[in-house]
């Protein structure tokens, strides 16, 4: 027998990002839905024959999506919400888009639904998966909610594999992880009372597989990561046995990822499936218990390879790992994967031809992280002669990555011992810092402002691509942005906006052009990873100690204070999203990097108070994600996710108002942990929840100052000025008049001009409104 060599899922966007390029053409009604379609075949085959020619042996099919796998899941079983009238049959196009992003209504042209009204629709609620800073949809269930099969895109796909010759291993969300990612606007609705209903569609589609060839189907099922309890546990036990029933010719592939099972590893052995993923990055202690008691009869899949990190393995440690799990259970009965989807990585580093050499040869992308497994499977085949070179060359750069002298600053390690729990602490607490800055800030109730970025226009990204080529002077591009500055400022006064942003058109991305500044960061030309549908970022890489060479943001942020006599918001992003959003070196603790990267931050914000900015936010969207799956874990990480905020954000006087924002999160498990942060305003998502996500502030009694976003940024559509004065009221029946703030949901940057203007034009009557009403 030969080693098996698996992935569990390989980049959906194309190397070149194809898929957002297909996408937004299709959105913006320049191709047909025709042309879309035959982008993402192309962009299948590709990844297919990619893998194949690499020497995998078990190749995933539908892992490809054109917006999220979980929303396709929702369109499989049939789970779409009434509202976007889908009564049977094939779901569309443009209900699948709608669901994603919402629809415009009646005045736009992009393709979408309608209510009755014929207004457009909002998107499903939308939050991160897991842990990783990759967002799904989220389900929306009722009671008695009725399930049926609506796409066979799964076995389509592996149909459409097989044709091109490639035998592939679908990959489907398990059923009760996809429950368990649901959600219900019905009071203490048990999303798990859904499973019988839900079971047979998944049966059916197994048989389907079956009858289409398929022999192995993996079934992700991450959520036996997390904490579980009894009845959760069950619901493993009964969906698998009635499945193994319904489908005996599949072989079922078990995948967890993202931590260790724990406590749940006897529920997983005892399901009756064909082999068990374990993630051996994450917990690669779970090994020694999984050995201990996997049935010998059943497959190890090993997750060796880091699927959520760029670092090249050091293959002959590897090698030694799998040769003492061989020993005892043989060849035969093992597959050599990643730790999990390669969704997460970028797709291919023999793209990047400009980055530092020593850098590159310590990285590793999904096509280098595939080369790797193949080399280890083929070690195991045929000894480790056979690839004695790559052992070699990938033990050199691992050795030459530990001794480098770009990675170790005896300065920042230094100052990193010298902080003190005082510089954690704002001067007074946050009612005597309250009164001062009401005298300094004198903004009326129900003050209005935005979250920061504002739309970086095509005539923007030209002139950012021209000063990048050369074509545009330095002096040209500042001129450029002065502009493009002054006229929004402008605009903001017009409409009557109370606190102002300057638009950050000089920024590229808000982890980008702060870690290009910061010594210890590295950035690619093509390391693009899916966020959300089209939405794709290129986190940098933290590969060294930071620090903060000079100040970042000062020049513009008095550049556009000095425009106006409005209150101008300095914009930072703050330590933790620094690190979530990045590629983090991993030869020493996050929170030791994150450290580092606060100090570099709490200088900038002492210039900025220094130059005059008084209201200084930073934004830390990523602090929930952060997370551990295990609440065990918790603590661990929020004190020093919190010490990091308040490190950077602590440095000034009273006078200054500290904003945080925050988005995707359900606050209600954290919510003691954001009160520690100490902001004197937070803004966060809730426009998609229906101010849902306020009742964690309203139940702890949080007494600093809140804006709860009332128009999603995400969707195409324009909110009336109607729905977000209800969104004001349910968020004034949670919390007092005096603490609350009025913006939208997140940054403009991804939105066009002739969405934000209306929207912001009725956010703005809108907290007139409200305001007036108060004064009644």
């Amino acid at each position: 027998m030969s080693a098996i060599v698996s992935t569990l899922g390989f980049p959906r966007i194309g190397p070149r990002r194809e898929l957002k390029t297909a996408l937004e053409s299709y959105w913006s009604g320049k191709t047909t839905a025709r042309n879309l379609l035959d982008s993402a075949a192309a962009l299948r085959a590709a990844n297919w024959a990619r893998q194949h020619a690499s020497g995998v042996t078990h190749i995933p099919s539908n892992d490809f999506s054109l917006y999220d796998h979980v929303l396709d899941t929702s369109v499989m079983v049939g789970a779409i919400p009434r509202d976007y009238g889908w009564t049977g049959g094939a779901v569309s196009l443009d209900t699948y888009f709608a669901m994603a992003r919402g629809s415009r209504g009646g005045n736009g042209s992009d393709h979408g639904d309608y209510d009755s009204h014929g207004r457009g629709l909002p998107a499903l609620e939308m939050t991160k998966w897991f842990d990783t800073n990759y967002h799904y949809m989220v389900p929306e269930f009722t009671p008695g909610q009725q399930f049926s099969l609506a796409s066979t895109k799964p076995v389509d796909e592996f149909v459409e594999a097989k044709k091109l010759g490639h035998a592939t291993r679908p990959v489907l969300l398990g059923p009760v992880t996809y429950l368990l990612l649901g959600k219900s606007r019905a009071a203490n609705f048990d999303r798990l009372s859904l499973l019988p209903g839900l079971l047979p569609v998944y049966a059916e589609v197994l048989r389907r597989l079956a009858t289409a060839g398929a022999d192995w189907v993996q079934i992700d099922e991450p959520a036996l990561v997390l904490d579980l309890d009894d009845r959760t546990r069950a619901a493993f036990k009964t969906a698998y046995a009635v499945l193994a029933q319904e489908a005996p010719r599949i072989r079922l592939l078990l995948t967890t990822y993202f931590g260790a099972l724990g406590d749940n590893l006897e529920t997983a052995i005892r399901l009756p499936v064909a082999g068990l993923h374990l993630d051996l990055v994450r917990a690669p202690e779970q090994i020694e218990a999984a050995i201990a008691q996997v049935s010998v009869n059943s497959v190890l899949s090993l997750g060796l390879i880091d699927g959520r990190n760029v670092w090249r393995a050091d293959l002959s440690a590897q090698l030694d790992r799998i040769e003492r799990v061989t020993k005892r259970r043989g060849i035969d009965m093992l597959i050599l994967a990643p730790s999990c989807s390669l969704l997460h990585v970028p797709v291919d580093l023999d793209q990047e031809t400009e980055i530092d050499p020593d850098l590159k040869s310590w990285l590793a992308f999904a096509v280098q992280k595939v080369d790797e497994l193949t080399i280890l499977g083929r070690a195991l085949n045929a000894g480790r002669a056979a690839v004695a070179s790559e052992l070699a060359a990938a033990g050199k750069a691992a050795a030459a990555r530990k001794e480098s002298t770009k990675i170790h600053d005896a300065a920042v390690q230094r100052r990193l011992a010298a902080v003190t729990p005082e510089m954690a602490r704002r001067r007074k607490p946050f009612e005597e810092r309250r009164r001062t800055q009401k005298a300094s800030l004198p903004l009326p109730v129900f003050p209005t402002t935005t979250i920061g970025s504002f739309p970086q226009t095509d005539a923007v990204r030209r002139a950012r691509a021209a000063h990048a080529k050369g074509t545009l002077s330095d002096a040209e591009y500042t001129a450029f942005l002065e502009k493009e500055t002054e006229t929004v400022i402008r605009w903001q006064e017009e409409i009557g906006l109370d606190v102002l942003v300057h638009g950050e058109f000089e920024r590229n991305d808000m982890v980008q052009y702060f870690g290009e500044q910061l010594s210890g960061y590295a950035f690619t030309k093509h390391g693009w990873v899916q966020s959300y549908g089209s939405r794709y970022v290129r986190p940098p890489v933290i590969f060294g100690d930071v620090s903060r060479p000079k100040p970042m943001t000062v020049e513009w942020s008095s550049f556009a204070q000095s425009l106006t006599k409005r209150p101008m918001k300095g914009m930072l992003t703050g330590p933790v999203t620094m690190l979530q959003w990045s590629f983090v070196r991993d030869d020493q603790p996050r929170a030791q990097t994150c450290r580092q990267i606060a100090l570099a931050l709490r200088d900038e914000v002492v210039d900025l108070e220094r130059a005059g900015i008084g209201i200084i936010q930073i934004d830390e969207p990523a602090i929930r994600e952060g997370l551990p799956l295990r609440k065990a874990d918790w603590k661990a990480y929020l004190d020093w996710a919190v010490e990091c905020f308040r490190l950077a954000a602590s440095g000034v006087a009273d006078k200054t108002q500290i904003h945080t924002h925050m988005c995707y999160s359900e606050f209600n498990d954290i919510i003691d942990s954001i009160g520690a942060m100490d902001a004197d305003v937070i803004s966060i998502e809730t426009a998609r929840s229906k101010m849902e996500l306020l009742d964690a502030f309203s139940t702890y009694r949080y007494p600093n100052e809140i804006g709860p976003g009332v128009y999603d940024i995400h969707a195409p559509r324009q909110p009336a000025v109607e729905e977000m004065t209800d969104l004001l009221a349910k968020a004034r029946a949670r919390l007092t008049a005096d603490q609350l703030w009025v913006n939208p949901d997140c940054g403009l940057k991804t939105r066009k001009w002739e969405e934000v203007r209306p929207a912001l034009v009725n956010m703005v009557e809108a907290a007139k409104r409200v305001r007036n009403a108060a004064a009644r």
